[in-house]
């Protein structure tokens, strides 16, 4: 995946009860109440795996989004086969065991590449967005931010066609960009993206204009980064937490994560080294055999799922594509077989 750089008085009532839900239903850790390092986790047996179609081939599951909101998990993740390269395609279900087994659908908001799905609920707008990358081979650099909407997030069939956040002419002053990420306050909605080159970047427009007005690109931190920066709101904190996905020895892929005391502000170092990662081979036990050392594109569970994207640090929970260094020797990105699984926070020894 590299490139250059609702409902009404139903939905607003979930909302109150999101977080106690969604602890009911996973179970709840104390074990980063309090956000330091060292951190670790244990993680499931994969949970989502490909699903053949009667045509063409299904190689990997990847790029989970996924919110709590009327008694089921909603989960949009990326599809890689042939002969259609990237989709989305979505689940749900009320419980985790029952994940791989529900029925699946393929979205059908946007013809040809679509994926790296973000879904979430804007309050303003009484309205579910989904926002994922797409492909224009027309203009440069060639990715674009896109999102469709609906009022009924569990029909896949009610999603709008995509619209491109720039429909004319790509914003000054980005050269490369992939994983885009809208995030909110009070006053602003903002777009992250990485350029795979050790930058994230960010761009806001007034909240009253979102999704249009996206300007003021600038550079949010340059670290050791790669791609799939995801930012979310902690629950009960001012602070912002973002984890972001960088390549360790051998291309193994694991997770920083960095915190900040405001989206517009600068991002200080919590877990950036692969020694110490926030998530990582080093830090994750797993019943054997390992089917996952490389711990990749991944989203926290929420605490609700409205635009503000909180997450409770005390109740931390990942859903991350992963795979071995094994399974994936030799072979191209695209013939990758990613795999979801979830990772949940235990106590520091």
């Amino acid at each position: 995946m590299v490139q250059h750089a609702c409902r009404g008085w139903m939905v607003g009532a979930a909302m109150v009860v999101a977080a106690v839900l969604a602890v009911v239903v996973v179970g709840g850790t104390a074990a980063f109440g309090d956000l330091k390092p060292p951190f670790a986790w244990t993680l499931s047996r994969p949970l989502i795996s490909p699903v053949q179609p009667a045509e063409g081939e299904c190689v990997s599951v990847k790029d989970p989004t996924i919110v709590f909101a009327e008694g089921q998990w909603h989960l949009f993740m990326t599809l890689r086969g042939r002969p259609r390269s990237h989709q989305i395609e979505y689940v749900s279900f009320a419980k985790w065991e029952d994940a791989d087994k529900a029925p699946r659908s393929i979205l059908r908001c946007h013809d040809g590449y679509f994926c790296a799905p973000q879904v979430f609920y804007f309050r303003r707008h009484r309205t579910w967005y989904l926002v994922y990358q797409s492909a224009d081979p027309n203009r440069k650099p060639g990715l674009q931010p896109t999102y469709a909407t609906t009022e009924t997030l569990g029909d896949p069939a009610s999603w709008s066609p995509g619209k491109w956040f720039f429909p004319k002419v790509n914003p000054k002053g980005v050269r490369r960009w992939i994983d885009f990420w809208v995030i909110c306050d009070a006053q602003r909605a903002y777009l992250f993206f990485t350029s795979l080159d050790g930058h994230l970047w960010r761009m806001w427009t007034p909240i009253e204009t979102f999704p249009e007005g996206f300007d003021h690109c600038e550079l949010a931190l340059k670290a050791d980064i790669f791609e799939a920066a995801h930012i979310y709101r902690l629950k009960g904190r001012d602070d912002y937490l973002a984890v972001i996905e960088a390549q360790g020895r051998g291309g193994r892929r694991y997770y920083k994560a960095y915190t900040a005391d405001r989206l517009n502000g600068a991002w200080r170092p919590l877990a950036d080294t692969e020694k110490q990662p926030f998530a990582g081979e080093v830090n994750v036990r797993q019943a054997a055999p390992p089917w996952a050392d490389n711990i990749s594109h991944g989203e926290l569970l929420r605490a609700g799922f409205d635009e503000t994207l909180t997450v409770d640090p005390a109740n931390l929970r990942f859903l991350i594509q992963g795979v071995t260094q094994k399974a994936r020797a030799g072979k191209k990105y695209g013939d990758i077989p990613w795999r979801l699984g979830l990772l949940t926070a235990v106590a520091r020894d």
